[in-house]
């Protein structure tokens, strides 16, 4: 028995390594910073981002240890001095969308706890710091006009709002990625802005997951940030970059 547990520990031991090894050589095309690029952050309410919001238990340690909501703000400092076009792509839930018959899991513990809800697209009765609200933080940086806001993407990616689009009017070809929360909607976003022909850098450290026992979900995004965009950034580092 002893000797079955050290070849399992051993190869174990193998399989990480050689995992390391491998990821450590994946090459970083890198990402160059020009006239055709902009900023999007998706998410960035109250729901995910205040520890009032109905998420918090769930992504708070992550949002903590990241420093997400300091380093979104920082990203929206950066938008405003270096004259980087910022787009944010909001998620709401409106009564009617209560009416679905079907969903995933992520989807039904939304749904559950009534993050994002607001009444319709027409009211905002109540919208005023509510968890669908923006974190007070942002609202002077989210209301200038180099801000534009897509209408709200529905389950995680864009696909069903006009994000694509109001990059493509703008001339922008080019998108520095983040927000929450990273293995769901930043992600899903950083896949389909890919497969639409934008070329996509990440910042790892102004995002973050839900956390749950046997499931890190900042992990599991970090991972495939590295795997699939053009360059992850650190704040600090993007922040160099643009200030030299």
């Amino acid at each position: 028995m002893k000797t079955i547990k050290l070849t399992y520990l051993l190869n174990l031991l193998a399989a990480v390594l050689s995992s390391t090894s491998m990821f450590a050589q994946l090459p970083d095309p890198g990402f160059i910073i020009d006239g055709t690029t902009a900023i999007v952050i998706t998410d960035p309410q109250n729901d995910f981002l205040s520890p009032e919001g109905v998420t918090w238990g769930l992504v708070g340690e992550s949002v903590r240890k990241n420093g997400t909501v300091e380093n979104l703000e920082t990203l929206f400092k950066l938008g405003k001095e270096h004259g980087i076009p910022v787009f944010i792509s909001p998620h709401y839930y409106y009564t009617h969308d209560h009416k679905w018959q079907f969903e995933g899991a992520l989807e039904a513990a939304m749904h559950g706890m009534g993050m994002f809800d607001r009444g319709d697209q027409l009211n905002k009765e109540g919208f005023e710091n509510s968890g669908a609200d923006w974190l007070d933080l942002y609202k002077p940086y989210i209301e200038q006009d180099y801000v534009t806001v897509s209408g709200p993407h529905k389950v995680f990616g864009p696909e069903q709002n006009d994000l694509s689009l109001q990059l493509r009017k703008q001339k922008i070809d080019k998108v520095i990625l983040a927000g929450m929360s990273g293995n769901l909607c930043v992600e899903s976003h950083m896949r389909e802005l890919l497969e639409d022909g934008f070329e996509v850098a990440i910042v790892g450290d102004a995002t973050a997951s839900a956390i749950l026992p046997g499931l890190d979900g900042n992990q599991a995004a970090q991972t495939n940030f590295r795997m699939i965009s053009s360059h992850v950034y650190s704040t600090e580092e993007l922040k160099n970059i643009l200030d030299k």
